[in-house]
């Protein structure tokens, strides 16, 4: 027989390399099928958790927006708790300061009943100086002081002139030589000018 009427016969595989084969074609596709399923799960996932993140959004909000309109309640309720304190004190601001000064009219009420029943003039001189120096010393006590005026440099901020006359000598030129009505601080404030005469 010559080499031509030979037919050449392919070889056949194993029954081991075809199974190795299937197998590994079997474990790929359950492969992707796992893929896919981890991949719709994580979907399933992500559409569970945006509801959940939607009503945690949305209570935040409430509980935010709860507080807001409480705080400007309570920021509300304060302004007019103020304004109405603030009217309670413009209104009665003084009260006390009138309350400390009633003794004071009792003491000259007595001193005028005294003055007309009593013939001695020195007594009652005596008790006009006390009254006046218990006032005077209510005053201070409230920060009012009067202003030193005789002697002094006029200043507009302290003194107001009500007249110039020619000073005596050239020291007092410029200076103050009388006080017609005395003038009050209130710590440190001006509350009333002093009238005063000024040496040129």
């Amino acid at each position: 027989m010559s080499n031509k009427n030979k037919q050449v016969k392919p070889e056949m595989k194993p029954d081991t390399e075809a199974n190795e084969e299937t197998k590994l074609q079997d474990e790929l596709e359950n492969m992707s099928a796992d893929t896919a399923k981890a991949d719709n799960l994580a979907e399933d996932a992500d559409r569970a958790e945006e509801p959940a993140e939607t009503e945690n959004r949305e209570g935040k909000y409430s509980e935010l927006n709860d507080s807001y309109l409480r705080l400007m309640a309570e920021f509300d309720n304060y302004r007019k708790r103020t304004l109405r304190e603030k009217a309670e004190l413009i209104k009665s601001g003084g009260e006390t300061v009138l309350i400390n000064l009633l003794p004071v009219i009792d003491d000259f009420e007595r001193a005028l009943s005294n003055i007309r029943q009593t013939e001695d003039l020195t007594a009652v001189v005596q008790g006009i100086e006390l009254i006046y120096g218990k006032f005077t010393a209510y005053l201070s006590q409230q920060g009012v002081r009067p202003i030193e005026a005789i002697g002094k440099p006029f200043d507009t901020e302290h003194f107001e002139a009500i007249a110039t006359v020619p000073a005596p000598d050239d020291e007092q030129k410029g200076k103050v030589l009388d006080c017609i009505q005395t003038g009050y601080v209130l710590h440190e404030k001006v509350i009333r000018h002093a009238k005063v005469v000024v040496g040129e």
